[in-house]
C-alpha cells in the first residue's frame, strides 16, 4: 500500500448498526478508504485497525504478532480490566507458543471432527425437545430463550458431564454473564460461581471418569486443577455464548431475507453451505481480536512498530469485496470458504466443528418443524446485544410466530 497514511481514528466505531445483521456502515467506509489504518487505543496508545480481509488474515497468521494478555492494549478503558499481568494458567487463548501449543495440542485431540459428528444424535435430541416445547407453548415465543440458548447450553453440559441437578445453577450463572442487563458485580459473582464449580467436578472426573469430553481433559496428568478450571471455563463460555448468538442472528437473517429462507426450506441440502455463509455474513465477533507486534513488521505496506496493537474487524474483513463478490448480500448458495468467523492461524477456534454441527441441525430442524416461521416484531425493533465492552454481538430477544 502506498500513499499518505490516513488520520488516526478512535474507538468506539461499532455503533449504530443499520439492523441486527449488518455491521456499522462506518466499518465498510473505513475498509474501503484504507484496510489498515492508524487507531488510537486507551491511554492514547497508537496502534492500528485492520478491516481488510488480506490484512486481518496476514496479522493472524504471523507469529511476530502476540496474543499474550500481559501485552494487550484495549481500545478503551474498561473498568476492572487486568493490565500488564500474564494470563492465568490454563487461559490458553491469551498465550503464545510454546505455552499456547502445550494446551492446544492436548485439547485438539478431544475436539476431533469424528467426535463432534458422534454427538449428532444427542444434539438432534436436544434440538427436537426444544422444538416440542415451542410447539406446546404456542406462538409467539422468544426464540433466544426457547431455542437458541438451550441447545448449546445442554450440549456443553453434556460434553462436560455436568450432572442434571447442577445444570440449572450453572446455566443461570452463564446467562448472567451474557445478559445485557447484568451489573458488573453480578457478572463477577457469576464467574466466581462457575469457577468454584470446576474443582469438585475435576475431582469427580478423576475419580470416576466417563466418556464425556471433559473427563479426557481432566485426566491428563500434565494439567493442574487450576489449569483445568480455567480451561473448562474458557471452553464452556466459548461454546455457550457464541453458538447461542449465531443461531439467533442466523434465524433473524434468514427471516429478513425471505428468498434465502425459502431456498433453504425447498432444499435442506443447502444447510451446510448456509451455515458457512451465515458465519461469514454475520461475523458475530464484532470487536477484536487484538494482536501486539513483537518487533517492527511491515503489513500491507504499513510499518507496524514493536509494541503497537492491531485490532482486527471480522465483520469488515468477511464482507471485503476483494474476497467475496457482492459481499453485503446473504446468499445460502454461495461458497463462503475461507471466511474468518472462527479466526485464523494458531488461535483459530478449537470448537468450530461442534458449532457447525449444532447450527446445521438447529436451522434444518427449525424450518422443517415450522415452515411458516416469521418474526413477530418489526425487524428494526429487534433488541440487540451490542455493548461497548462485549466481544460478541447478538440479540437480547427474538420474538417469532408461525
Amino acid at each position: 500500500m502506498t500513499g499518505t497514511c490516513p488520520a488516526s481514528i478512535s474507538y468506539p466505531i461499532t455503533a449504530p448498526r443499520p439492523n441486527a445483521a449488518d455491521p456499522p456502515e462506518i466499518l465498510r467506509e473505513l475498509r474501503d478508504e484504507d484496510p489498515l489504518r492508524p487507531m488510537t487505543f486507551a491511554e492514547g496508545r497508537q496502534g492500528w485497525l485492520a478491516t481488510g480481509y488480506s490484512a486481518v488474515r496476514t496479522v493472524l497468521a504471523d507469529p511476530r504478532f502476540s496474543a499474550k494478555q500481559e501485552l494487550m492494549v484495549l481500545p478503551v478503558d474498561a473498568p476492572g480490566a487486568t493490565k500488564g499481568v500474564p494470563a492465568e494458567p490454563g487461559a490458553f487463548i491469551r498465550m503464545d507458543p510454546p505455552e499456547h501449543t502445550r494446551y492446544r495440542s492436548k485439547l485438539i485431540a478431544e475436539f476431533t471432527v469424528r467426535r463432534m459428528n458422534q454427538l449428532e444424535p444427542r444434539i438432534a435430541k436436544v434440538t427436537h425437545e426444544a422444538l416440542d416445547a415451542m410447539e406446546v407453548a404456542g406462538p409467539p415465543v422468544d426464540l433466544i430463550q426457547a431455542f437458541a440458548l438451550p441447545i448449546p447450553s445442554l450440549v456443553m453440559c453434556d460434553l462436560f458431564g455436568i450432572p442434571a441437578e447442577n445444570r440449572a445453577d450453572f446455566e443461570r450463572a452463564m446467562a448472567i454473564t451474557d445478559s445485557f442487563e447484568s451489573t458488573r458485580e453480578e457478572v463477577q459473582n457469576a464467574f466466581a460461581t462457575m469457577l468454584g464449580y470446576f474443582p469438585p467436578l475435576i475431582e469427580s472426573k478423576r475419580k470416576n471418569p466417563t466418556d464425556d469430553l471433559f473427563s479426557g481433559i481432566a485426566n491428563d496428568s500434565d494439567f493442574t486443577v487450576e489449569e483445568l478450571t480455567n480451561i473448562g471455563l474458557t471452553l464452556f463460555a466459548g461454546g455457550f455464548e457464541s453458538t447461542t448468538h449465531m443461531i439467533g442472528l442466523g434465524v433473524y437473517s434468514l427471516l429478513t431475507n425471505p428468498p434465502q429462507a425459502d431456498a433453504l426450506r425447498k432444499d435442506p441440502k443447502l444447510v451446510d453451505g448456509a451455515v458457512e455463509e451465515l458465519l461469514r455474513y454475520l461475523s458475530i465477533v464484532h470487536r477484536g481480536p487484538i494482536r501486539v507486534a513483537l518487533e517492527d513488521v511491515e503489513v500491507e505496506g504499513r510499518l507496524i512498530e514493536k509494541g503497537q496493537p492491531v485490532m482486527m474487524s471480522f465483520p469488515a474483513a468477511n464482507r471485503d469485496p476483494d474476497k467475496y463478490e457482492d459481499p453485503e448480500s446473504l446468499d445460502v448458495t454461495r461458497s463462503a470458504r475461507g471466511h474468518l468467523a472462527f479466526g485464523h492461524g494458531v488461535h483459530q477456534c478449537i470448537g468450530q466443528q461442534l458449532a457447525r454441527v449444532e447450527m446445521r441441525i438447529a436451522f434444518a430442524a427449525l424450518f422443517e418443524r415450522f415452515p411458516t416461521l416469521r418474526l413477530d416484531i418489526a425487524p428494526e425493533d429487534v433488541a440487540m446485544k451490542d455493548q461497548l465492552f462485549s466481544t460478541i454481538h447478538g440479540l437480547q430477544k427474538l420474538p417469532v410466530a408461525w
